[in-house]
């Protein structure tokens, strides 16, 4: 048994949607353990403080996690590993030793140097945190530094075994660390107090870089430290990286502040905001992600070959692909985000005001769930095209511009009355308290839909004829979403009358079925346009994905830089 899985987490997938399906299906079993994980915590806790610092606690190591990580990161070793491959396992292994020893040095003195680090710039992160909160936070982010090691040995295996287009090890992988979790809200929480929920991260880290080593000493290769370092190819590589790492070190970056000023806002503002950010998280791993990854391989390939027709076309292909999934996602995700947040978070501790919050939050978020996930194509386009600069001055200039956006709204909020009451009202959430942290995720939206639109327009520049080939996805989708919205919206009206909502089974049943509803509706608005990527969707899964062939790479279809 333990043998044919392994077989199989070594299957490999080359075709589109299939891997994207493939990734999907993972990332959806993965997310549903993440949502049982959320609950617990919130059945356990409530929006409070034990979680505000919790999660404040995950901000300082993710941003190392990014920042150093990306050094080994899938999108800039792929081609270095291709290259190498091309001269033979010898040479491929020989740069992955070299990698490996430089970035062990590397991410383990950095997290040394954290630790010790961690008690004088706390005050500074976690304004807002009293002294025994503030204890608590050193404490959680001491332990936590340790996953960002495993998160990072974990990339550089993964980069190994996503070059022949084995994705599916690395998709199962965080169902481990989402497993390691839930054991330390089960397990390691009653044992340990607190430090026992940090325990069970660092844990399902573990588990996810292990999973990782075994499937890549399956392929042959075995990680060495050396001292014959090839400092030319490292450098080429840091050269690659650097602008990638500033990148997504300025989106993390964005989530530190957001952080930071909801220490200072109402007790549970931290909480609510993770909550909110973890389910809208749900809909963009699921599809954003996955498509992304599963494009990114072929993206390079055909812009080595120089077949820049076929470059526009598998972009605008994943593009259309995502905005089917994720514009009717985003307005399910705001008319049924009462229904989706009481459902999946309402039990325990967390009461009715936690929920309104926490739904209001999930509205704002989904408004930019589309944005979020161009911007993760977009930016994978430009590595594979091997541009690097250009996204990142968008995705460093809108994250300086988001944070300004946040102390904006913050000033609005507090001095402009008008401003407070729109935004109370139509999330409805009038007379409860810290709706202030709705600023939060306003800023965060609006700098996601500006970093999407500076992307689009300029891709479309450099690469003329992508949005011709979008346009009529979008606008078919867009009526579709609508309608679906619509729908949805008045069955929520109809069926509040034959369900009782105060119970756990009315209220998922008026949402589940109003949803229902409102899917058939769109359903039938894209079969009436003849939607091509309804089609695509229908055939890959007739076909039966889980079932495709292994099929061996040819020279022609290996990677490089």
């Amino acid at each position: 048994m333990p043998s044919r899985l392994l077989n199989l987490l070594s299957h490999e997938l080359s075709n589109l949607h299939s891997a994207a399906l493939v990734l999907g299906a993972s990332a959806l079993a993965s997310q549903i353990l993440a949502l049982v994980r959320d609950r617990l915590l919130a059945h356990q806790f409530g929006a409070g403080a034990t979680l505000d610092v919790y999660y404040a606690a995950f901000r300082i190591p993710d941003f190392i996690f990014v920042s150093i990580a990306s050094f080994v990161s899938v999108s800039v070793l792929i081609p270095f590993l291709a290259k190498t491959n091309e001269r033979g396992k010898e040479d491929t292994q020989a740069f992955l030793n070299t990698i490996f020893t430089l970035f062990s040095f590397l991410i383990v003195i950095v997290c040394a140097i954290m630790f010790f680090l961690v008690p004088t710039i706390a005050s500074k992160v976690v304004p807002g945190f009293s002294d025994v909160a503030l204890a608590e936070y050193i404490t959680f982010t001491r332990i936590l530094l340790l996953s960002p090691l495993f998160f990072g040995f974990s990339n550089l295996l993964t980069s190994i075994i996503q070059l022949e287009h084995k994705f599916l090890t690395s998709a199962f992988a965080p169902l481990l660390y989402n497993i390691g979790i839930i054991s330390g809200v089960l397990l390691w929480y009653p044992i340990f107090g607190a430090n026992g929920l940090v325990f069970g991260v660092v844990l399902g880290a573990f588990l996810h870089c292990m999973l990782q080593l075994v499937a890549v000493l399956r392929s042959g290769f075995v990680l060495r430290f050396t001292r014959a370092i090839d400092f030319g190819l490292v450098r080429a590589v840091a050269i690659l990286s650097f602008p990638r790492t500033l990148a997504l070190g300025a989106q993390q970056l964005v989530i530190l502040v957001l952080v930071g000023f909801a220490t200072s806002m109402y007790s549970g503002s931290i909480a609510v905001f993770n909550f909110a950010f973890n389910l809208q998280s749900v809909p963009l791993s699921i599809i954003g992600v996955s498509y992304s990854t599963a494009a990114f391989p072929t993206l390079a390939k055909l812009f080595k070959k120089g077949a820049r027709d076929e470059f526009i076309a598998h972009v605008a292909t994943t593009a259309q692909h995502i905005l089917f999934w994720l514009l009717p996602a985003s307005s399910l995700f705001i008319i049924l985000r009462a229904q989706i947040v009481r459902t999946i978070l309402g039990s325990g501790h967390f009461d009715w005001t936690d929920t309104r919050l926490t739904a209001a939050l999930l509205a704002l978020f989904a408004v930019s769930l589309m944005a979020q996930s161009l911007v993760l194509l977009f930016t994978r386009a430009y590595y594979a095209a091997g541009s690097t600069i250009k996204p990142l001055v968008m995705n460093v200039g809108v994250a300086i511009g988001t944070i300004f956006l946040a102390l904006w709204f913050k000033h609005l909020f507090v001095t402009l009355p008008a401003f407070r009451n729109v935004l109370e009202s139509l999330l409805r959430v009038q007379e409860i308290s810290g709706t202030a942290v709705l600023i939060l995720p306003l800023a965060f939206s609006v700098g996601s839909v500006i970093n999407a639109l500076l992307h689009w327009i300029s891709f479309t520049r450099e690469f003329p004829g992508f949005t011709r080939s979008v346009l009529s996805t979008l606008t078919q989708v867009f009526v579709s979403s609508v309608i679906m919205g619509f729908v949805t919206y008045q069955s929520l009206n109809v069926f509040v009358h034959i369900f009782d909502i105060n119970t756990f089974w009315g209220i998922f049943l008026q949402g589940f079925i109003s949803g229902l509803f409102g899917i058939i509706s769109g359903v039938v608005i894209l079969k009436l346009f003849r939607n091509r990527e309804l089609e695509d969707i229908t055939k890959a899964l007739e076909q039966k994905f889980w079932r495709t062939k292994p099929i061996v790479p040819g020279t022609d279809e290996q990677l490089t830089s």
